[in-house]
């Protein structure tokens, strides 16, 4: 008998070797190469027919519209770009209790609820678990099919028996073929049971959502390679200490990447938040020193967002810098920046810098209300009521133009806000008569308008 093959296979992100490695030369992890047989490459599944692929020419291909699977929330539907393609394969990624499960059987339970068959697979939970969980989001429909079991051959063979409009697979790290003598969550297990799943989703046409945790780092658990192999990657994200949620799209075949979905997590499960804008406004009637207003762009959508800032004495020889929600070296930047340009002493000053609400704030937009909360705090001035601060903050002391300046503008005039500072050359010629806009070209310039110098 011919003697069976190994490799030495890494469980971050899927580099195989033929020995064993301490460290692992692609991403740089210790001790995690884990040993594994090497499937042949001629082995057959149950799902080979050994048909042929025929050759089509585009214009025959296009005849065919494709019609989306509506899920009827939407926030869902906009992210994917206006429902799910029939046989395609989605992933959806987030951290261990984030709301992974509650969405997707809730995206279950809707599109029963249009009439279509749905296979809701779990791995994790028990069948009256979930259906605890999915008594707690509403009224299931009979079209609704669950299922607890981590094998997926038998898993692919009820499905293609029951031929349902939608498979939801919870989650992909649970599932293992028996191709595989590998316990189920390693890396090949992740990797061959997802090229299961695809070929199975092209050849029946049948819609595929697989979930799949995330790592401490935020990167998807299993290989690298899983992201390409899928069509759709999205990414659930959120505070657990806070109520909202953010789901993205950070690869898309069928739509852009560039939509965002929001949601709040209810008693009653998760609740789309359909106006954002001012999710993220802390209400306050009186204006206090050291907060400040910017919209941050959440895929195409505006999100008006507080930026507070703490500048005080520091009682030790070395001043402490932190921040939440922003990029710390960010920080480090602004304050060596209003040193230089505009002449404030922050070198025995301790700052502190935070996004409130829990938000992420990484585009460059937000500069300049960074900036405008820093300085409120160190003169202990506060920003006048219904000023928005919009540009990016160049080294040298210039506002750069951001994207998007108009819909921010109008996004925020909505709100009651009425005094808008953005970049010289950042708004188009038509637009240049809106109402309490000022276009500033540097920091200082800035400044003195904000505070009336």
């Amino acid at each position: 008998m011919a003697k069976n093959r190994i490799q030495f296979v890494c469980q971050q992100c899927g580099y195989a070797t033929p020995k064993w490695l301490g460290k692992c030369p692609e991403c740089g992890t210790w001790d995690s190469f884990v040993e594994e047989p090497i499937v042949p490459a001629n082995s057959r599944t149950f799902l080979d027919t050994g048909e042929k692929a025929v050759p089509t020419t585009i214009s025959k291909v296009t005849k065919t519209k494709v019609k989306r699977i509506a899920t009827h929330i939407g926030e869902f539907d906009r992210v994917l770009g206006g429902g799910i393609v029939p046989g395609s394969l989605i992933l959806l990624a987030g951290a261990p209790g984030i709301g992974k499960s509650t969405i997707a059987l809730d995206v279950g339970m809707k599109v029963a609820g249009t009439g279509e068959k749905v296979l809701y697979v779990s791995g994790e939970e028990s069948e009256a678990q979930t259906a605890m969980r999915a008594e707690r989001l509403g009224e299931a429909s009979d079209n609704l099919l669950i299922m607890t079991a981590t094998e997926l051959t038998g898993i692919l063979l009820q499905a293609k028996n029951l031929k349902p409009r939608l498979l939801v697979i919870d989650s992909i790290q649970t599932m293992y073929t028996n191709r595989l003598e590998t316990a189920a969550g390693s890396v090949g297990q992740v990797r061959e049971c997802t090229a299961e799943l695809l070929r199975f989703a092209k050849e029946t046409n049948i819609a595929v959502i697989i979930i799949g945790h995330v790592t401490k780092d935020g990167n998807i658990a299993g290989p690298r390679l899983l992201e390409h192999m899928v069509d759709v990657v999205l990414q659930f994200e959120g505070e657990r200490s806070y109520a909202f949620r953010v789901l993205r799209a950070i690869k898309n075949r069928f739509g852009s990447t560039e939509e965002s979905g929001i949601f709040s997590m209810e008693e009653a499960g998760l609740k789309e938040i359909i106006n954002p804008s001012g999710l993220f406004l802390d209400k306050k009637e009186n204006v206090v020193p050291g907060s400040a207003i910017t919209a941050v762009m959440e895929g195409n959508r505006p999100i008006l967002t507080e930026i507070q800032a703490l500048v005080s004495r520091t009682p030790f020889g070395l001043p402490r810098r932190t921040a939440v929600g922003i990029d710390f070296n960010r920080i480090n930047m602004f304050l060596a920046v209003l040193e230089k340009r505009v002449g404030m002493n922050f070198g025995m000053q301790d700052a502190y810098v935070c996004a409130v609400g829990g938000i992420k704030v990484s585009e460059p937009a937000a500069d300049l209300a960074i900036v405008a909360a820093l300085v409120s705090s160190f003169r202990n001035v506060a920003l006048p009521l219904g000023c928005l601060c919009l540009g990016e903050v160049g080294l040298t002391g210039e506002m750069r133009p951001v994207s998007a300046v108009e819909r921010r503008i109008k996004e925020a005039a909505k709100l009651g806000f009425s005094k808008f500072i953005v970049p010289q050359n950042s708004l188009k010629k038509e637009s240049y008569d809106l109402k309490g806009v000022s276009q500033v070209g540097t920091v200082e310039e800035a400044l003195r308008i904000i505070f009336k110098e």
